[in-house]
């Protein structure tokens, strides 16, 4: 609002022209009027909202936490006040001793929240808060940093530790242990810290504790690192499908492998491409496809190979096979598959029989049910049977002295030398025998006879666990 205030002269006529003129004295100017509200009651308000505004924002006086008092600050300026005690309050080691800051211990402290919670739990403008107890406050120590900033410090106070090693001596891989080394215990220095800091104690003298300092990689560590590289040698080698085949020395592939550490100690394992090239340029696999033909019995089981079959099969690219086996090897794998097309064999299974017609006293030998030979035999005459029945060749031997009792006469009988011995029941066998030609009748104490020549023939014929059926 604007007041304007001015001074003037007034003329007034008389009631005819002859009266004379009547001249007024200048008027007193007006006393201004007092405004003491404007100049008094307007920086009053200002200061009051001024004032309403701080206690809205301010932490509440004698307000302290762990000892930093953050009475009249905002929550920011508190933060600031908090950290930094933290990071100027020392610890001496020892009277006369090294002395290191919280900031080079790496001690930190959630200043913000603890601020933040300061000003919620004791704000200005609540007057109930003001002058509360002192707030707890728990610092954090890196024990990295502070490990570090000791040693620095007082290396006198420390022996340091050796790691484990791995290396390969010529045909397996093995460890060297570590050895602990020794060092000013952490823990005590980071609980002193934390007391000085709680009680706003800006100094603390401790006596410094030496404890074990581990080394950064173990004993145990290098443990299972060699436990998996020597694991890794056992298998290496390039594969087709399940087929190791072409295997890979442990010299050859020790000078692939690197082994080395990470930050945090552990073993790591790392394979040079280039070297690998080298064993992939000379991969020679490629092989004709040959169909083969085995011997089985009634169950399928294969008794014998007549011709070893073998799967066709043909090189692919290799062109990224050296880098991909590298990252395979870094995982701890060590068989790599190739890249191969198969041709698989073809498989002829031929299953073979001994049958023997006691009436007719004839060997037949059967292949996949169809005779491909036949002759006379003798068999065990009355009393000394051969027993009829579905049975199988146990075990063979070429040449056997057998003796025995006679189950028809009860006499006791050597026989030495006897030829192509098969047995299928019990003590019942297949065998030559040289003593007699009277084949095509019962002869035996119970096995099965035969010209010489012909046991011979049944004797190759027939793997262990050929099938045999006795009958009538």
């Amino acid at each position: 609002m604007t007041v304007t205030d001015t001074s003037s002269t007034a003329t007034v006529s008389a009631p005819d022209a002859a009266a004379p003129a009547v001249q007024w004295a200048p008027a007193e100017p007006r006393p201004k009027r007092a405004r003491w509200g404007l100049r008094i009651g307007v920086p009053a308000g200002v200061v009051g909202v001024v004032a309403v505004a701080a206690s809205l924002v301010l932490i509440a006086p004698g307000t302290a936490v762990a000892g930093v008092p953050v009475g009249f600050l905002t929550a920011g300026a508190a933060s600031d006040a908090i950290a930094q005690r933290l990071a100027t309050t020392t610890v001496t080691l020892g009277e006369g001793g090294p002395t290191l800051t919280g900031a080079q211990l790496g001690a930190i402290v959630d200043s913000g929240t603890l601020a933040g919670q300061a000003y919620h739990d004791r704000p200005l403008w609540n007057v109930s808060q003001w002058f509360g107890d002192t707030a707890d406050a728990e610092i954090a120590v890196d024990a990295t940093t502070a490990m570090a900033a000791l040693q620095a410090a007082a290396p006198d106070l420390f022996t340091a530790p050796v790691s484990a090693e791995v290396s390969f001596t010529g045909s397996a891989y093995e460890l060297t242990p570590a050895v602990d080394g020794e060092g000013v215990d952490v823990a005590v220095v980071a609980e002193a810290l934390q007391d000085a800091f709680s009680s706003g104690t800006a100094d603390v003298v401790v006596d410094p504790v030496l404890v074990p300092v581990e080394p950064v990689s173990t004993t145990a560590e290098a443990q299972e690192a060699v436990d998996r590289l020597n694991a890794m040698l056992g298998d290496i080698g390039f594969y087709v499908g399940a087929e190791r085949t072409v295997p890979v020395s442990p010299a050859e592939a020790a000078s692939w492998l690197s082994i080395g550490t990470d930050e945090s100690g552990a073993f790591t394992i790392a394979a040079d491409p280039a070297k690998i090239q080298v064993a992939v340029d000379a991969l020679d696999i490629d092989q004709e496809v040959v169909d083969g033909t085995v011997v089985v019995n009634a169950a399928g089981d294969v008794l014998r190979d007549i011709v070893a079959g073998q799967d066709g099969r043909v090189l692919g690219d290799t062109s990224g096979v050296a880098a991909a086996f590298a990252a395979q090897l870094a995982e701890g794998s060590a068989a790599f598959e190739l890249p191969v097309t198969v041709t698989p064999q073809k498989t002829t299974e031929l299953e073979r029989l001994l049958e023997v017609d006691l009436s007719r006293q004839r060997l037949y030998l059967k292949e996949n049910g169809k005779v491909v030979d036949t002759w006379l035999i003798s068999s065990g005459r009355p009393g000394a049977v051969t027993y009829p029945g579905h049975f199988s060749i146990g075990w063979k031997t070429a040449s056997q002295d057998m003796q025995g009792t006679a189950r028809d006469s009860g006499k006791k009988y050597t026989q030495e030398d006897v030829p192509w011995v098969m047995y299928f029941n019990g003590n019942q066998a297949f065998h030559g025998a040289y003593w007699h030609n009277n084949f095509g009748n019962v002869m035996s104490a119970g096995c099965v006879n035969m010209p010489p020549a012909k046991a011979k023939m049944i004797y190759d014929w027939s793997p262990v666990g050929v099938d045999v059926w006795i009958h009538a």
